[in-house]
């Protein structure tokens, strides 16, 4: 496939060591590389191609960015209606306090023949983006688990599937419970 010379390549999924090689050494020879691989969030994909058999070094230098996403119900608009009471728990996980509620109401869906009594209808994708940087980079080398690498990540800016799912909870497009749902990892709702 290199010998055609590609400017981008799209690999449907690294499953394992001989995928996840090919991959790399296609991004160090100068092609830009789009996969998917499984995992719980965007630090984790660093530590996972590692675990793979990607030596720290090559995947260091070789990953510019990765995305994680996960998809939430989106609450019906038919019958989409101010949350007077919304669950002080998700709340909580989320880091809403009650002036962000004055500014942002919570909304949930009451439930219609619409959303057949749900509330919800539809999904859609909340974000996490990890741009690699050199902190990052040295963090890999050093084979530092995927919770620094997080830690890092966050700290130099990366936005996490559960402050892009709560910018989604006060635009009013989904509910604290289903963000709180599916930003977790190992039963810890992630860091904002």
């Amino acid at each position: 496939m290199l010998r055609q010379a590609p400017n981008i390549i799209l690999i449907g999924e690294i499953r394992d060591g001989i995928v996840a090689d090919i991959a790399i050494q296609a991004a160090l020879t100068g092609h830009l590389v789009f996969s998917t691989l499984h995992t719980n969030d965007a630090p984790s994909a660093i530590t996972r191609l590692i675990d793979m058999g990607v030596k720290p070094f090559l995947a260091a230098s070789s990953i510019q960015a990765i995305m994680a996403q996960r998809l939430v119900r989106t609450i019906c608009t038919e019958c989409k209606v101010v949350d007077e009471s919304p669950d002080p728990h998700f709340l909580r996980l989320l880091s809403i306090k009650p002036d962000d509620m004055r500014k942002h109401p919570i909304y949930k869906g009451a439930g219609c023949n619409r959303c057949e009594g749900t509330g919800f209808k539809g999904r859609i994708a909340i974000f996490e983006m990890l741009e690699m940087n050199n902190q990052l980079r040295e963090l890999a080398l050093s084979r530092a688990p995927a919770s620094e690498l997080r830690k890092i990540a966050l700290a130099t800016g990366m936005n996490s599937l559960l402050a892009d799912g709560k910018k989604k909870v006060f635009r009013g497009i989904t509910t604290p419970s289903e963000v709180s749902r599916v930003a977790q990892v190992e039963g810890l709702v992630m860091d904002a």
